[in-house]
């Protein structure tokens, strides 16, 4: 009879550490989620709002640090004034900030 309670005692441990482990990686995954996946959401949701302000006159800075002056807007790209008489154009992706 100790056998058969000392085998059923060894078969038994796993359920309890796996339990354990699966509440473990739940809670890390949950923290990981709210620790960065969130506010990453949360930062691209402004940007998008950011982007769809601009207008034809707004003052930007691009990602590479210049700023310009937007003088036409397209669906994916913008051309930008950065100097008088020199007009680039850009992704609207490279929009770092709206002045």
């Amino acid at each position: 009879m100790e056998i058969v309670d000392k085998i059923t005692d060894v078969a038994a441990a796993p359920q309890g550490d796996m339990m354990s482990t699966l509440i473990f990686i739940g809670a890390m995954f949950a923290i990981v989620y709210f620790m960065m996946i969130m506010p990453n959401r949360k930062r691209m949701k402004e940007y998008r709002a950011m982007l769809e302000k601009l207008t034809v006159g707004s003052k930007i800075l691009m990602a590479g640090g210049i700023y310009g002056v937007v003088r036409k807007i397209d669906d994916k790209d913008l051309e930008v004034e950065i100097a008088k008489g020199v007009i680039v154009k850009i992704p609207r992706s490279a929009v770092a900030n709206i002045e």
